[in-house]
């Protein structure tokens, strides 16, 4: 892996596996979805990709998460499957979000980036322990890895590279 793979998060499967029919990475990567996951991939061609990813910020019973994580950035990861070569093109943009309002909700600005990026959030509740000592318990986890870390291990599992791009078209 070169400076520049590392830099664009790009990843390689590993040598020897045959890398599956675009459909059936297709078929593969959308069926990441489902109810338990704070995101939702679908069809991109309003945005100029096959396939696109993003942070279910906007539906009701996943505000509070949002919320709760103190999240800065939305991100939406346009991809482009590249059947010749093979490999998935993977465009990360993010935008700055703001809590307004009460009961508060998650407002974009108009800061846009492209790129790889990752937000962690933990709150932790401190307590006294059966010893007396004090100790922490995590109450609240968030990872922007929970939305990239599927989609590009589905890609390299189905023999697939996975590209990040920064510069240039998807």
């Amino acid at each position: 892996m070169g400076l520049f793979d590392k830099l664009t998060g790009t990843r390689h499967p590993d040598a020897g596996t045959a890398p599956r029919p675009a459909e059936e990475l297709r078929t593969a990567l959308l069926g990441l979805n489902g109810p338990d996951v704070p995101y939702v991939i679908s069809g991109g061609a309003a945005h100029g990709a096959d396939l696109v990813a993003q942070w279910r910020i906007a539906e009701p019973a996943w505000q509070h998460i949002f919320v709760q994580s103190q999240l800065t950035h939305a991100i939406r990861i346009r991809m482009r499957l590249a059947e010749d070569i093979p490999e998935v093109r993977a465009l990360e943009e993010s935008w700055e979000v703001k809590r307004v309002g009460n009961p508060p909700r998650l407002q974009t600005s108009a800061k846009y980036t492209r790129g790889g990026g990752r937000t962690i959030s933990r709150q932790y509740t401190l307590q006294r322990g059966e010893s007396g000592r004090l100790e922490a318990t995590k109450t609240f986890s968030f990872d922007s890895a929970w939305l990239t870390g599927p989609l590009r291990e589905t890609t390299l599992q189905s023999g697939w590279t996975w590209r990040g791009v920064i510069f240039g078209k998807l």
